[in-house]
C-alpha cells in the first residue's frame, strides 16, 4: 500500500471505520474517501457502483455493518442477515469489477460455534452450531469472509479479513437498547450514579445528547426516575444488568483495532488460500482474528465500569435475560505470528471512554 493509494473506508463514521480513518491519517495517508449513510446507501447496488465509477479507489476497508447487542439480535434477526449480506455483496463485487488492489473486510468472533474450544481458533470456524442469538449476523460475516477468499482463489485478488473480538472505544454507540454490553453497561452505571447522587440535571444532559424514546428531558424528576426504574431496572439505589454476570468476555479497545488493521493492509497480503507477511506464511487462510487472549467475567466488568464511574449502588443480574455464548476468547497467536500486539488493557480503556462519553 502506497502513501498516495485512494483509500475508501466504508462505515468511516462508526465506531471501528472512524478509529481506522484516524490511524490512516496519522500515518500520512492523505488520499481518503469515505460516504456517510446519508450520501450513499450501501444497500443500494446502483449507487455503491456509481461510487466506484467516479472515485475508483485503489484500496477499500470494509468496516460498514449493521450491528448491535444481544437484544437487537434477538429482535431483528431479518434486518442483521439482510442488510449484512447486501452491504457486503455491494461493496465487494464492485472492488472486483474495479480491480480494486487490496480489500479489508472486517468481521467478528461470533463467527464461531456456540461451543467452540477456547480460546478459540481461526481453524474452529464452522465445526459446530452457532449461537442462535446472533446466528444471523453471523452467517452474514461467515458469507462475506468466504467471498474474499473466494475471489483471492478465483481470480488472484488480494483481498485479507480480520476477526475482532468485542470492540468497544470512541464513537461507541451508547443506545440503551441496540449497543453492545459495554457501552451500554457504561451508560447504565453511569444514569444510576446520577439518580443515586439525585443529579437531575445531569440526568437531563444525557437525555439531550443522548435521546431514549419514550422520555423527554423536559419530564418532571417523578416521570423520568419512574421511566428508568420500569424500562431500565434503573433506580436510585440499584442497577440490574441482563444474564447472570458469569459469561466471560475479551474486550479491544477499538484504536488497537485500527492499529491491527493498518498494520495488515501494509504488511500483509494474501496469496491464493495463505496470508504472507515477509518470511512468514499461514497457510490456508485468509484470515485471522484479533484480540488481548485476555477475557473477564461480565460482573468485573460492571464491577471496573462502577469503580471507573463512581458508582456506589448494588449491581444485580437477573438470569431470566439471556447469557448469550458462555464464553468467547480468541486465539490472537496466529496475529502475533505476522508481528501486531495489542497496548491497552481494559481498566485503562473503561476510563478513556468513560472521559470520551462525559466530553462527547
Amino acid at each position: 500500500m502506497e502513501k498516495s493509494d485512494k483509500i475508501y473506508v466504508a462505515g468511516h463514521r462508526g465506531l471501528v471505520g472512524s478509529a481506522i480513518w484516524n490511524t490512516l491519517k496519522q500515518k500520512d495517508y492523505t488520499n481518503l474517501v469515505g460516504r456517510s449513510h446519508t450520501e450513499m446507501d450501501l444497500m443500494d447496488p446502483i449507487a455503491v457502483r456509481q461510487f466506484f465509477d467516479a472515485e475508483q479507489p485503489d484500496v477499500v476497508v470494509l468496516a460498514a455493518a449493521l450491528v448491535g447487542g444481544i437484544m437487537a439480535n434477538s429482535t431483528r434477526p431479518a434486518d442483521f442477515i439482510y442488510q449484512n449480506l447486501q452491504i457486503q455483496q455491494n461493496v465487494i463485487g464492485e472492488a472486483y469489477r474495479h480491480n480494486v488492489k487490496k480489500l479489508l473486510f472486517l468481521g467478528s468472533t461470533c463467527i464461531y460455534p456456540r461451543m467452540a474450544p477456547q480460546p478459540m481458533p481461526e481453524k474452529c470456524l464452522l465445526s459446530s452450531p452457532l449461537e442462535t442469538t446472533n446466528e444471523p449476523y453471523a452467517l452474514a460475516k461467515i458469507a462475506g469472509m468466504k467471498m474474499c477468499e473466494a475471489f483471492n482463489r478465483q481470480y488472484g485478488t488480494n483481498y485479507i479479513a480480520v476477526m475482532p473480538t468485542n470492540l468497544y472505544g470512541p464513537n461507541d454507540n451508547f443506545n440503551l437498547i441496540g449497543s453492545h454490553v459495554l457501552p451500554a453497561m457504561i451508560r447504565k452505571i453511569h444514569l444510576a450514579k446520577c439518580l443515586m447522587e439525585n443529579d437531575k440535571d445531569a440526568l437531563r444532559t444525557d437525555l439531550r445528547h443522548r435521546p431514549v424514546e419514550g422520555i423527554s428531558p423536559e419530564n418532571g424528576d417523578e416521570i423520568i426516575t419512574d421511566f428508568f426504574n420500569s424500562q431500565f431496572s434503573i433506580s436510585n439505589s440499584s442497577l440490574t444488568l441482563w444474564g447472570t454476570g458469569t459469561p466471560l468476555r475479551e474486550f479491544l479497545w477499538s484504536e488497537d483495532m485500527a492499529s491491527a488493521c493498518v498494520y495488515m493492509l501494509e504488511n500483509v497480503d494474501a496469496d491464493g488460500g495463505d496470508l504472507v507477511c515477509r518470511d512468514v506464511r499461514i497457510e490456508g487462510t485468509n484470515f485471522v482474528n484479533v484480540g488481548t487472549g485476555i477475557e473477564h467475567t461480565i460482573a468485573e466488568v460492571a464491577r471496573m465500569i462502577a469503580d471507573t464511574v463512581g458508582y456506589k449502588g448494588e449491581i444485580r443480574f437477573d438470569p431470566s435475560k439471556p447469557d448469550g455464548t458462555p464464553r468467547k476468547l480468541t486465539d490472537p497467536s496466529r496475529l502475533h505470528r505476522l508481528g501486531w500486539h495489542h497496548t491497552v488493557n481494559l481498566a485503562d480503556g473503561i476510563r478513556r471512554l468513560y472521559d470520551w462519553y462525559l466530553n462527547n
